[in-house]
């Protein structure tokens, strides 16, 4: 898949967690934090298995990330330097080395302009009023914020630890019985409302099979047809992104349509490709808290209804995710520079395996 502008192929190296590795070449923010996991990291001169060690990482250690390779992080810890296996590393929602995330002055210093509440199921913080400002955190429905200003459609707030930042006015407010942003509470799939996203379109095919020359926008639009027909089946209400071959909106239009519907989940659909020989699916997320419980659940059903392996869960730094407030994932079903996968998710029996399989984790997911 060629996601533009960030979406590049991935090459899982090595995946033994449930959180896979992050995408090869994808986009980074400046100087992103994460966490280790691991109880000890070894940090690598090359992002390769068979490169030396040339130090190690505690459980907890904080690390800056500047840039991705196939499914390699390139990170610096005080005066260690390297590459590490992304599956260790757990994304930080806020850049505490950014002065403008955190409040630095004292109460008495700051004008309080009331109180507000979170309306949306997640809402994306932001450095500036306007979403061409860095995320510095994911918002949960419900949490209190108190107010420090507003400009036109944007206000600024800071949360109980202590967080600042800039959201959309329209998604915070007093709760009451007609507020409608948040998800609905029924269980299972009834009701609610999925936005589907067959990835690219148009002029932009995607990515194209080696062997039989499959191009992936057509894969990707017939397998979200067979998604879109189950989810109705199963009482959900659903949008598509694009109908037809030669539609290609704009990610950032995807996006608006995942927020104007106010969608209870986003799924966007692609298949892979990869310089190397490998095979299987892959599930992305963005958001720890907004998006990775959603991924946990479709790749569950992936892995066990699938004849290809599963290659687990992914941080995913791209458009649709990282700019969507609503629950979102972007699945890889297969390579299409694999032969044998592309021979496979080629067929209608296939692409219909793995719509039953999302359908099943959404249900899995809307459940608890």
């Amino acid at each position: 898949m060629k996601l533009q502008p960030f979406k590049k192929a991935i090459v899982s190296i090595l995946i033994i967690g449930s959180i896979g590795m992050p995408p090869m070449n994808a986009e980074a923010a400046a100087s992103p934090n994460a966490i280790v996991m691991a109880a000890s990291l070894n940090v690598r001169s090359k992002p390769e298995m068979q490169s030396p060690i040339v130090g190690s990482l505690k459980q907890n250690t904080v690390v800056v990330i500047s840039q991705e390779s196939y499914g390699w992080i390139k990170i610096k810890a005080g005066n260690t330097s390297g590459w590490v296996a992304g599956q260790y590393l757990k994304m930080l929602n806020v850049n505490n080395s950014d002065k403008s995330t955190k409040t630095s002055v004292k109460n008495n210093e700051v004008t309080m302009k009331g109180s507000t509440t979170v309306l949306a199921d997640s809402l994306h913080m932001r450095q500036g009023p306007g979403t061409q400002h860095a995320v510095v955190s994911v918002l949960t429905s419900g949490a209190s914020l108190a107010v420090l200003d507003r400009q036109q459609d944007w206000m600024q707030v800071r949360t109980k630890d202590g967080v600042s930042g800039w959201v959309l006015s329209k998604y915070v407010g007093e709760k009451s019985n007609d507020t409608v942003i948040a998800s609905s509470s029924s269980k299972g799939l009834k009701g609610k409302m999925i936005v589907v996203d067959p990835g690219h379109g148009g002029s932009d095919i995607g990515t194209q099979g080696k062997k039989y020359g499959s191009h992936e926008k057509s894969l990707n639009l017939s397998t979200a047809q067979y998604l879109v027909d189950k989810l109705r089946q199963a009482g959900a209400q659903v949008t598509m992104t694009r109908t037809g071959q030669e539609e290609n909106p704009s990610l950032a239009d995807r996006v608006a349509m995942s927020q104007k519907k106010q969608a209870d989940a986003f799924v966007s659909i692609h298949y892979n490709s990869s310089p190397k020989a490998n095979s299987g699916t892959l599930t992305f997320f963005y958001s720890n808290t907004k998006d990775m419980p959603l991924a946990r659940k479709i790749e569950a059903q992936l892995n066990r209804s699938l004849d290809l392996k599963s290659n687990g869960i992914s941080f995913g730094n791209y458009h649709v995710l990282r700019e969507n407030a609503r629950p979102s994932v972007l699945v890889e079903l297969g390579f299409l520079s694999n032969a044998k996968d592309e021979m496979l998710v080629k067929s209608s029996s296939y692409q219909k395996k793995a719509a039953d399989a999302i359908v099943n984790g959404l249900q899995d997911y809307f459940r608890g």
